[in-house]
């Protein structure tokens, strides 16, 4: 038992290791936030069909994300919870064929807008935010995502082993 949560434990850390890397580079071309963002760290809440420790660290790594991109506080709480809705639902939907990257698609793009308006102060309407954050995560989940998937499947029981 041991040896399996510090195998989940570590498998969180690495997820969330490389969430923050990724959101941190495409923050240096402007697109980890904003009302136009392609995240492309929101490909990775595809690896909770791969094991449940992807929830805890893709959760983790948003909120560091966001934490280090300067997002504001409310920023920081409400998109790092809209990636965990993502991922427990992507992790609920694990055995469907597509429908498992909707979540996210959906978390985000019906709490992010909001927040944009409110705590930025955006001036764009929120239905208008809800399409710009819409198509961006069905650009990093749907179609990077679903990419990320294909490599991963083949070697998923070696990368994401569940029993020692």
């Amino acid at each position: 038992m041991k040896k399996q949560n510090a195998l989940r434990l570590t498998q969180a850390a690495m997820i969330a290791a490389i969430y923050v890397v990724l959101t941190y580079f495409i923050n240096a071309f402007g697109l980890a936030n904003g009302a136009i963002q392609v995240r492309i760290s929101e490909a990775l809440t595809i690896l909770p069909i791969f094991t449940p420790a992807a929830i805890p660290g893709l959760f983790v790594g948003c909120l560091l994300s966001n934490i280090l991109t300067g997002c504001m506080a409310l920023d920081v709480v409400f998109g790092s919870l809209a990636t965990l809705l993502g991922a427990i639902g992507t992790y609920l939907l694990r055995k469907t064929k597509f429908a498992f990257t909707l979540p996210p698609v959906v978390a985000n793009t019906l709490i992010v807008p909001f927040v944009l308006r409110y705590v930025y102060g955006l001036e764009d309407a929120v239905w208008y935010l809800m399409v710009t954050v819409g198509i961006g995560e069905v650009i990093s989940v749907c179609v990077l995502g679903m990419i990320l998937k294909q490599v991963l499947w083949k070697h998923r029981h070696t990368i994401f082993k569940q029993n020692q």
